[in-house]
């Protein structure tokens, strides 16, 4: 489209002068006269009045000039939405997570995430956060919400998104398994008590380090998929159970359960997003994770 006309119009209505308008313009006064005499032919009317001293603006000029305004303006607008259209990022983002992790954490995430790019489809995946690294490294989830592990694997990028410690968590009701003062309880006390651990992963990873510190070989009751498995079976008064605070503060079953102050502490859980490092050079995996910077 060439608007150089309507923009030559606009120029001589505004500064009511042929040199100065010319300038404005970037052509000679002699062009410029040439302009407007091609639009008052193409418009069968005048414009402009002018002789050698002064340029006025016809009635029909006005109306012309306040038209060319618009044209312009609408112009400019289609031409910034197209290019944005043309740019909107399009495509699907897998992510996998905990259920305790998909209310916790992606309400707020992907809230921003749809309003910055509603072209981007988010597809959800539920499951043990044990498995989340594992399906971004294969390939089935492009990222997952997990906690990072002590030493991470090269290929993955990890953006911590909260710190939780891990709890031993016990029923509410009286036990004669369940040691009396957790903080100085033995070895003895615990080799009675029925754990309820994660089948893997590193809560499950950091029991078994706390258990070999204490010289005891902990007596499994259940190994569970998942962390709200562990607190519903450890308010049923099955044993004794170790989950990250995150996980016990979001449970329906909070109330059925206790912590116990144990020592030494477990250790925190630093849990995070994490994506193939090569995925970052891919636009929607980029604005994911400028978005996800950001907060």
């Amino acid at each position: 489209m060439d608007f150089r006309l309507l923009k030559h119009a606009l120029a001589l209505g505004e500064t009511r002068h042929f040199g100065r308008a010319s300038e404005l313009c970037h052509l000679s006064p002699s062009t410029l006269s040439r302009s407007i005499r091609q639009l008052e032919s193409e418009l069968g009317t005048r414009l402009f009045e002018r002789d050698n001293r002064h340029v006025t603006v016809t009635p029909q000029g006005e109306t012309f000039l306040r038209y060319a305004q618009e044209a312009l303006e609408q112009w400019e607008l289609q031409k910034r939405t197209l290019a944005a259209d043309a740019t909107e990022l399009h495509g699907e983002i897998s992510i996998y997570c905990s259920v305790t992790a998909s209310y916790s954490f992606l309400y707020e995430l992907l809230s921003d995430v749809r309003l910055r790019h509603p072209g981007i489809e988010l597809k959800l995946h539920t499951g043990d956060p044990a498995e989340a690294m594992a399906r971004v490294l294969e390939g089935q989830d492009d990222m997952a919400i997990t906690p990072r592990p002590r030493i991470p694997p090269t290929a993955l990028t990890f953006k911590s998104l909260t710190r939780s410690p891990l709890l031993f968590i016990a029923p509410t009701q009286p036990y004669d398994w369940l040691p009396e003062a957790p903080e100085s309880s033995t070895a003895e006390q615990w080799r009675r008590v029925p754990m309820i651990l994660s089948e893997a992963g590193l809560s499950r990873e950091y029991a078994n380090t706390w258990f070999k510190a204490m010289g005891v070989a902990p007596r499994i009751y259940a190994q569970v998929a998942g962390h709200e498995a562990i607190v519903s079976m450890v308010g049923l008064g099955f044993g004794v159970g170790v989950v990250p605070r995150i996980v016990l503060e979001n449970s329906p079953l909070a109330e059925r359960v206790q912590v116990l102050s144990v020592k030494p502490e477990l250790p925190h859980y630093d849990v995070g997003l994490c994506v193939l490092n090569r995925r970052l050079k891919t636009p929607m995996i980029d604005a994911f994770w400028a978005t996800v910077s950001e907060r």
